[in-house]
């Protein structure tokens, strides 16, 4: 046994066990598990297995990348600082003034590779597994039993082998299915890096020679994988095409809820935040529409009410009758020494 299996031994046998343990699972559920359908699920959940172990790891991933990009100011006035420099204390002073900017703010531009690192080792063990075990002379691991590697072996999706690889097999549908799938594996690769590197990061953080290495990266990993994916096995295929849907996810979720401040992801958010406000009503002063309409109607109410309290303060004109009244005579009103306007009173001559 050499370095290398005493290394990924370990992992292979895990990877196995996975497999097969989720390959039972669809069959519970009532799935042919001579299927390659089936087997190639099993494939599918051995990647979310493995993706969700590694959810604290994307965590700090997230937040070591949001630390690069806060103090990235800070990093280019180190590099001006010491441009045009070429002696070895001046490159020692910057090494020394770099690493103690990473210790103060807790981060270093390898936590944000941690995730692909860490995958690494256990896409060599699924590689192992299906390029080595999946033979006529392989051997069997863990609960991938004999019978079970030869169901596996002998399973096929759309024509072609999870063991086939693109340049290995000289059959039309294994190259077909290889094809697509490496077209793929390529394009998730590299709209998963453009959004983590575009859409999440400030302006500032887009200039400098780190934003030159990470675009020189975005370009480099597809281009990389366009060559070396048809070596690759198509179960192995399948499982980095699946890996890298579940970064876009993963990553559009939380770019989506917890925007990096500055970036373009952030202004998106922003819009977001304002036409939910906007949909709830909220006007200038914070208060609802329905809140607003109910306090118009009662003012218009207040001022309806003081209008008519208003008219009913008003007085009355009194009608004034056509001549005297006769004494006596029912609803008779002057009383003796009264008379109507312009006549003279009894016993006084008018002149």
């Amino acid at each position: 046994m050499n370095f290398l299996d005493t290394i990924l031994q370990p992992i292979e046998w895990v990877v196995a066990n996975i497999m097969v343990l989720v390959h039972q699972a669809l069959e519970f559920l009532g799935m042919d598990p001579a299927s390659g359908l089936t087997w190639a699920l099993s494939i599918v959940g051995l990647t979310a297995v493995i993706r969700m172990a590694l959810i604290p790891v994307f965590v700090r991933q997230i937040k070591a990348q949001r630390s690069m990009q806060v103090i990235a100011p800070d990093l280019r006035k180190i590099q001006d600082k010491y441009k045009g420099k070429k002696d070895q204390a001046s490159r020692e002073a910057m090494t020394k003034e770099t690493m103690a900017l990473y210790s103060e703010h807790k981060t270093n531009p390898f936590a944000s590779c941690l995730p692909l690192l860490l995958q690494m080792p256990i896409f060599f063990s699924l590689f192992r597994v299906l390029n080595y075990r999946l033979k006529e002379n392989g051997e069997a691991i863990g609960l991938l039993s004999d019978n079970l590697r030869q169901q596996a072996m002998d399973a096929t999706l759309y024509g072609a082998k999870l063991s086939d690889t693109f340049l290995g097999s000289s059959n039309a549908a294994p190259r077909i299915l290889a094809s697509v799938l490496i077209v793929m594996m390529v394009a998730t690769t590299f709209f998963s890096q453009r959004q983590l590197t575009f859409k999440n990061m400030p302006a500032s953080a887009l200039e400098g020679p780190m934003a030159q290495q990470q675009k020189i990266l975005l370009y480099a990993l597809p281009f990389i994988f366009v060559i070396s994916g048809p070596n690759f096995p198509i179960g192995v295929l399948i499982y980095w095409t699946v890996s890298n849907a579940w970064s876009m996810g993963q990553q559009f979720y939380v770019i989506r809820r917890n925007p990096t401040p500055g970036s373009e992801a952030e202004k998106a958010w922003l819009a977001r935040q304002a036409e939910k406000a906007a949909r709830k009503g909220l006007t200038i002063d914070g208060r609802t529409l329905e809140e607003a309409r109910i306090e118009e109607e009662a003012a218009e109410a207040a001022a309806a009410e003081e209008r008519r309290n208003r008219q009913r303060q008003q007085p009355k004109r009194n009608k004034r009758k056509k001549g005297p009244a006769k004494p006596g005579q029912p609803g008779g009103t002057n009383k003796p020494g009264e008379g109507s306007p312009g006549e003279s009173a009894p016993g006084i001559e008018s002149h």
